[in-house]
């Protein structure tokens, strides 16, 4: 099939983010003005640069609910100059989609989805105890994209990364044991996936 994004696909949902699988899941935490905590996972995340190594997480949905509720943490992150991308494993599936509900800005997802924080070492946001690595990171910028529906604001946040926590137990020789954690990836529509199968590719010219 093809269809032109500007128009109706005819189909059950919009097919375009099973296009781009697996998408990793940025659950990012940071401080409102007030001092509530807000967390919320994003599959519209990624690395962007390694030196110095920096990440981007993007949401679309930046207006007003019908309940005047708000996804908050772009305009936290920037307000407070930082936030903390802590990675999911697949034993905190359940609390990760507990966060992702859509809650007034002055309730903290950490108590709605009955997780521990911890304090981080460089910046103010704190970070999901459980979760086996975390990225500290100051806000770069924030980047409005094109939006072609509703009025919702459609933006990206970019930050950079100023400290790295890892979980020993998903250390192996000293590379990260990636299959150890299992890390939980967005498929399309509801559907999400877990890496268990890793397999090592070098590149042409590499010998280890």
């Amino acid at each position: 099939m093809f269809w032109k994004t500007s128009e109706p696909h005819g189909l059950p949902r919009d097919p375009f983010k099973s296009c781009i699988i697996p998408r990793p899941i940025g659950w990012i935490s940071t401080v409102a003005p007030d001092g509530t905590l807000n967390l919320a996972p994003y599959s519209f995340f990624n690395g962007v640069a390694g030196d110095p190594p920096m990440v981007m997480f993007s949401s679309g949905g930046l207006s007003a609910d019908d309940n005047g509720n708000q996804k908050d943490s772009i305009s936290n992150a920037k307000a407070s100059g930082d936030f903390v991308c802590s990675m999911v494993s697949h034993d905190l599936l359940n609390a990760m989609n507990a966060s992702s509900a859509t809650l007034p800005s002055d309730v903290d997802e950490f108590a709605v989805a009955g997780l521990e924080t911890e304090p981080s070492e460089l910046v103010k946001a704190p970070r999901v105890k459980a979760a086996p690595i975390h990225m500290e990171c100051t806000f770069y910028d924030s980047i409005d994209l094109p939006k072609d529906r509703n009025g919702a604001r459609n933006a990206i946040c970019i930050g950079r990364v100023v400290g790295i926590h890892i979980r020993e137990e998903v250390m192996k020789d000293g590379f990260v044991d990636v299959a150890a954690f299992r890390p939980v990836a967005r498929m399309g529509y509801m559907d999400y996936t877990v890496v268990e199968d890793v397999f090592t590719l070098l590149r042409p010219g590499m010998n280890k």
